[in-house]
């Protein structure tokens, strides 16, 4: 059987073109069975997964506990703000004190960039990481490339425009290099404010016109404002940035041809997107959720099969 190149699923850069091609082959076989009308198989009956989730989430947290019980695995849930963390425990205490229950793969996601990656230096377990600051998000990465797959037949040369903010986006970060490993092309819209120094390096063009950008894109993936991140004002009022990367049905149905709409969630509905977009045809938003819990169960098969 062929396996990853990695034993965590700590970002997408650490991954090559084999490993995603092997996960979304995977995915392709468990989304065949989360559509049986017995959803459940026991690949993971004796493995035993940890969800250490230090911020708020919804989506991704459901969306892996049901790939755990999917698969079979036991599973334990551990939330941050009821915990020992807010009586000043350290992140490494806290999961040695979970991995002496004979946990074998932690997912976590934490406020600070590289949080996984320091754990994973520290720890025995496999570390899956569910999205670290503004740093990366790989699973949401995989699945936004996987729902293109399925979409459009293949990712490689097909344009991809990224619109928001991508400053604070962990999601465009994961998704530009499983796009770029791909060999997809990526443009990035937003307020300059709201774009990194230097973005090109990663090997993207920057477009500031909304409207071109939409022309030349087969694609568009929106990013919602991260308002929990803004610590001063990056633009000057939100109706100001709808008008200039906000999409709606007239925008849409005014452009040279029918594209993609995609979003990571959650919707800021009539910031970023308006409502008759989000739930129209060329939407393809409920799929990500649903293409969600097959990545997420290949990647957690894939990676238990690599425990001894």
């Amino acid at each position: 059987m062929a396996e990853l190149s990695v034993k965590h699923l700590l970002g997408i850069k650490y991954l090559n073109e084999n490993d995603i091609q092997l996960i979304f082959e995977t995915a392709d076989h468990f989304k065949e069975v989360i559509n049986r009308s017995i959803k459940k198989v026991p690949s993971l009956r004796d493995i035993t997964i940890a969800n250490i989730f230090f911020e708020n989430s919804t989506r991704t947290k459901l969306s892996f506990e049901l790939a755990e019980k999917r698969l079979s695995a036991d599973v334990i849930n551990f939330s941050a703000a009821q915990s020992s963390v807010k009586k000043g425990e350290t992140l490494i205490d806290t999961v040695n004190n979970i991995l002496s229950m004979k946990v074998d793969m932690v997912v976590m996601r934490h406020p600070n960039p590289g949080a996984g990656i320091f754990l994973s230096k520290h720890v025995k377990a496999s570390i899956v990481n569910a999205g670290d600051g503004a740093h990366e998000h790989p699973t949401q990465a995989l699945l936004d490339s996987y729902s293109i797959r399925e979409k459009l037949g293949d990712v490689a040369g097909k344009n991809v425009v990224i619109v928001g903010d991508i400053l604070h986006s962990r999601v465009a970060l994961s998704n530009i290099f499983a796009l770029k490993l791909q060999g997809a092309n990526v443009k990035v819209c937003g307020p300059k404010t709201l774009l990194p120094k230097h973005i090109e390096s990663l090997g993207v063009t920057v477009e500031a016109d909304l409207r071109k950008a939409l022309n030349w894109c087969d694609v568009a993936n929106m990013l919602r404002i991260q308002n929990e991140r803004l610590d001063i004002s990056y633009f000057p009022t939100t109706r100001e940035y709808t008008q200039q990367f906000g999409v709606n049905k007239k925008l849409l149905n005014s452009l040279d041809k029918e594209i993609v709409i995609m979003h990571p969630g959650p919707i800021n509905r009539g910031v970023e997107i308006t409502s008759d977009v989000a739930d129209s045809r060329q939407s393809i938003i409920l799929n990500q959720v649903e293409n969600g819990v097959a990545i997420r169960m290949a990647v957690i098969y894939l990676l238990a099969s690599k425990i001894k």
